[in-house]
């Protein structure tokens, strides 16, 4: 008798990050049996609330496929979790209990990395809210930035929010000359420095970044002040990338929801070398599914 691909049992993969979850099944062929969403899964909520949201998840994901309790017991998965260098977060997850024949876990961005380049060595630099710099090469794990704002995460969302307030305090001061850009973000606080500390007194990381696509927007009109602070953080990109190579990693790919706004401020050596992805971070997911179950 021929072996199906329903024989081999299903695979399950799982992406849990800071704003929300999405999880898929496929049967051993590839073919999408379900898919399912839910809010954000992350260890920063705590290992009990993160599992509740991957549940959600991959309970909608099994709900579409319409698995029964056997066919549950035959999915392989695979979870890729926010938050997965906070000490004990990956022993905790391991210690829950589960339905599936097998689990394994990694960090949301190990598992974008292996959706990338479906597998095999490779790095990605993630520009968004925040940035790092993540790879797979010959079994090592590369991990360059990503230590968190305002510390670290150069080239970032917020990154770009925090050189736009501080070159807009200077021109208020007359430090520098105010730009279109920096009286724009002056105006949002009234012209008011004190505004600006109030704010900074309790905002986040997320907060910093809303004012990017401004920056971005400006920069591309040709505004003095837009175009220095894109600029430098493309330059930061620029690092992450060289220095990824350097490592050793063959291929390199950049994700986030700043890669293509800050794409075309990229060295040309950079933006030549990039690669497209190949799968998102729910194809890295189950692709460490199908090693866990040995089918890779």
């Amino acid at each position: 008798m021929t072996e199906t691909a329903e024989d081999k049992g299903y695979f399950l993969g799982v992406d849990g990050g800071g704003t929300g979850c999405r999880a898929r099944i496929e049967d051993a062929a590839g073919t999408v049996l379900g898919q399912g969403l839910s809010g954000p899964a992350t260890t920063r909520l705590g290992i009990e609330e993160a599992w509740a949201s991957v549940s959600r998840a991959f309970g909608a994901a099994i709900a579409e496929a319409g698995l029964d309790a056997a066919g549950i017991a035959r999915i392989h998965a695979g979870v890729g979790l926010a938050g997965m260098t906070r000490k004990g977060s990956l022993e905790a997850l391991r210690r829950l209990s589960h339905p599936f024949a097998s689990i394994d876990f990694v960090s949301d961005g190990i598992g974008a990395c292996l959706g990338a380049h479906s597998g095999l060595d490779g790095a990605i630099v993630i520009a968004g809210t925040g940035s790092i710099g993540l790879g797979i090469v010959g079994g090592r794990d590369l991990r360059m930035g990503g230590y968190g704002f305002p510390i670290s995460d150069e080239g970032s969302g917020a990154d770009i929010g925090l050189m736009t307030l501080r070159l807009a305090l200077q021109a208020h001061d007359g430090r520098i000359e105010k730009s279109l850009l920096l009286a724009e973000v002056l105006q949002r606080f009234g012209d008011d420095p004190a505004e600006v500390v109030q704010w900074m007194d309790r905002a986040t990381a997320t907060d910093y970044a809303t004012f990017a696509p401004m920056v971005l927007r400006h920069a591309d009109q040709g505004d003095a002040a837009g175009r220095r602070i894109v600029q430098t953080a493309a330059g930061q990109i620029d690092m992450l990338v060289r220095a990824l190579f350097d490592q050793g990693a063959p291929r390199v790919t950049l994700l986030g929801g700043l890669a293509g706004p800050l794409e075309p401020w990229l060295s040309p050596d950079v933006r030549r070398r990039l690669k497209p992805a190949d799968g998102d971070a729910v194809s890295g997911a189950i692709i460490l599914a199908r090693r866990a179950a040995g089918a890779l």
